[in-house]
């Protein structure tokens, strides 16, 4: 059995988009994989064709984030690699957004991997190799109108990304974030879509004029770029990278 092969990764929102796209390449590169997402027979069942383990769990629940790393640690023998990657959008201006997303949005974003993180600290500080990975947003450094809870959770995410890393450093675990721009995922086509529609333009004018308008490359991501960065993240190699803020965002900060 190689090194790798004896770790065990546990990726949340994992069943489609950026995390499938982690989850695949942790697999290819020798890691045993769990996979957390919303207990649906979709997601459920494109987890388990890929040779993963299926975590049913809903992450605004506590109980859950608890059971998510108890199921995993027996399931795979252990827990090594935790990514956070669950997440999702709501667009409403603040005057109007409604209070019980914010409450869900906040607890999926920011309190269930700080709740993930703690409750499978003793797993990943064991082997002196630990590392969590926190896929925040190039949102998690700069702000976008009447996106207020989706921007509180990715700014509130590298907050703890940085605290985190600084106590865990002497164990060995490093915690790091992804910040990536936009990623050719199910949701961002459809928001596209969505844009093109109530602004008159075509998709190709809405990821130019509006997505695109302030990176340097004009091209949208794709979820394999993300996954391309964690693998590095996750690897012996990055030992030295802890705390650090990583952006993939296609110039856009660079102004």
């Amino acid at each position: 059995m190689t090194p790798n092969e004896s770790r065990v990764a546990l990726v949340t929102g994992g069943s489609s988009g950026i995390g499938l796209a982690i989850a695949r390449r942790l697999q290819a590169d020798g890691l045993r994989v769990a996979v957390l997402d919303l207990d649906r027979p979709q997601g459920r069942e494109a987890t388990q064709q890929g040779g993963f383990t299926f975590i049913g769990a809903d992450l605004a629940r506590r109980e859950d984030c608890r059971r998510a790393v108890e199921e995993t640690a027996a399931a795979l023998g252990g827990l090594d690699v935790l990514v956070n990657n669950a997440g999702f959008q709501h667009i409403d201006p603040i005057r109007d957004f409604p209070e019980d997303t914010w409450d869900t949005m906040l607890h999926v974003m920011l309190t269930a991997p700080f709740l993930l993180t703690r409750y499978a600290w003793a797993h990943l500080t064991r082997s002196g190799q630990g590392r969590v990975v926190n896929i925040a947003s190039i949102h998690g450094q700069v702000a976008s109108p009447f996106k207020s809870a989706y921007i509180s959770a990715k700014h509130g995410l590298i907050g703890l990304t940085r605290t985190a890393a600084l106590e865990a450093g002497e164990q060995g675990l490093t915690v790091n974030a992804i910040c990536p721009g936009y990623v050719r995922t199910p949701l961002v086509e459809g928001q596209i879509r969505d844009q093109a529609r109530t602004r008159g333009l075509s998709e190709q004018e809405v990821e130019q004029k509006v997505m695109l308008e302030p990176a340097a490359i004009k091209r949208l991501l794709n979820p394999e770029d993300v996954a391309a960065l964690a693998s590095y993240v996750v690897s012996p190699a990055a030992w030295g990278m802890t705390g650090a803020v990583l952006d993939l965002d296609l110039g856009w900060t660079a102004r």
